[in-house]
């Protein structure tokens, strides 16, 4: 990281989204490390950043003197919101800027601002004013005095929405109930997991792989850092002064999308997949296209049967195959996308599809197989035994497919 002029803008980190465990400033000498560093991500925020710098510049200036930072990290707003801050540097030395221009999403710019951060407390708040910033003052008090995290809830006592709509209110907590299905171990350590306002001490997250998606970055904390001790400060979550709200449908959609790859690389099922690489992710995306396959191999049955009055073997033989070639679309672009999209061109594509073709029938071969291993020699219930072959099919298909039908040598050529 290059050394930082008072009035220029930070240098963007790169590489991996890692907190160190020693601030840039002990490795460069450029300025004594603070206490506390809060990070403000924003886009198209040019109505409220003065306020809200103003705001946080003054309590903090009364309660902690020159001993803080505010960081803002702007994604390279169309409206300049980096500009504005930038121009603010002079009349609040504790604050700092960063333009990044090649990366996007709240959760990444939040990580962004902390490792760039000289503070041995980190912490995170809206640029919106919609985080009352008096309540920093009690999640800072709780850190000094010993918790791993203060979160600011919305569901303790003193928390709330000021005037969200019923749809608004059943979203959250739709959302927040899903996050407790999928993992109880992280998001019932808190009663608001959604909360984008929070403070934790560095050494709770140093040197943990971070990989958040969407603007969930609480998420990410519980699922990957070294947390302990958790406090809780209730804040009434208000309604935007200036500009407009950014949540769309792509941010719940984010959220089931991190929801899943905490689930699969966190708890039992992190610890498979790190001791045997099992591409797990890939592996349910997978199943799920063969099972959208078994309602087209049904419809397109009933169709070939009761409509057009096809043989049984007939209707059985073109359905499957109908169902094996929706199933290859859908892998190649969904399930191995980042291996075909390297592997260009229709021959290449037809090679693909030949090779799963026989892949999956050899598949329905061995699933006989087995079911009359079972069956007839072991003596093994029927459905279990059918249970039984589909599993292993399942996987067959799976692994044979993406040795041979998507290898990943192949992207390398």
């Amino acid at each position: 990281m290059s050394i930082i002029e008072p009035n220029s803008l930070l240098s963007v980190p790169t590489g991996p989204l890692r907190i160190s465990k020693f601030p840039p400033s002990s490795a460069y000498r450029t300025r004594n490390t603070v206490l506390f560093s809060l990070v403000i991500p924003t886009y198209k925020e040019r109505d409220n950043i003065q306020k809200i710098v103003e705001t946080l510049s003054q309590l903090l200036d009364e309660s902690i003197p020159y001993d803080y930072e505010l960081i803002i990290v702007d994604d390279d707003s169309p409206d300049r919101t980096w500009e504005v801050a930038q121009s603010l540097i002079p009349a609040y030395p504790q604050l700092r800027v960063m333009r990044r221009q090649g990366e996007r999403g709240l959760s990444s710019a939040v990580v962004r601002g902390w490792q760039a951060a000289e503070g041995k407390i980190l912490g995170v708040i809206d640029g919106d004013l919609q985080h009352p910033p008096q309540v920093l003052l009690q999640l800072l008090r709780a850190v000094e005095e010993g918790a791993d995290l203060a979160v600011a809830s919305r569901h303790v006592d003193g928390g709330g929405v000021s005037s969200w709509s019923f749809v608004r209110r059943f979203l959250s907590r739709g959302a927040q109930l899903l996050g407790l299905m999928f993992l109880p171990h992280v998001l019932g350590r808190v009663s608001d997991p959604m909360s984008g306002y929070f403070l934790l001490r560095r050494d709770s997250i140093v040197e943990a792989n971070l990989n958040p998606v969407g603007y969930k970055i609480l998420l990410e904390v519980l699922g990957r850092g070294n947390i302990d001790e958790i406090v809780e400060v209730g804040y009434v979550f208000s309604e935007r002064l200036e500009g407009e709200s950014k949540v769309t449908w792509r941010h719940y959609v984010d959220y089931l999308h991190h929801l899943l790859r905490l689930r699969l690389t966190t708890g039992d099922l992190g610890r498979f997949h790190q001791r045997f690489n099992f591409p797990i992710a890939r592996f349910l995306r997978f199943g799920a296209v063969g099972f959208s396959g078994l309602f087209v191999d049904l419809a397109v049955f009933h169709i070939l049967r009761q409509i057009i009055g096809l043989g049984l073997t007939r209707s059985t033989i073109l359905s499957a195959e109908v169902a094996i070639i929706n199933n290859f679309l859908w892998n190649d672009v969904w399930t191995f996308r980042d291996i075909s999209r390297w592997q260009k061109g229709g021959k290449a594509r037809f090679r693909r599809f030949l090779k799963f073709n026989v892949i999956c029938l050899t598949g329905v071969i061995l699933q006989a197989l087995i079911v009359n291993l079972l069956f007839n020699v072991l003596g093994v219930n029927q459905y279990i035994a059918k249970l039984i072959a589909i599993a292993f099919v399942v996987l067959w298909n799976f692994w044979v497919n993406l040795k041979l039908s998507w290898r990943v040598t192949d992207v390398n050529k």
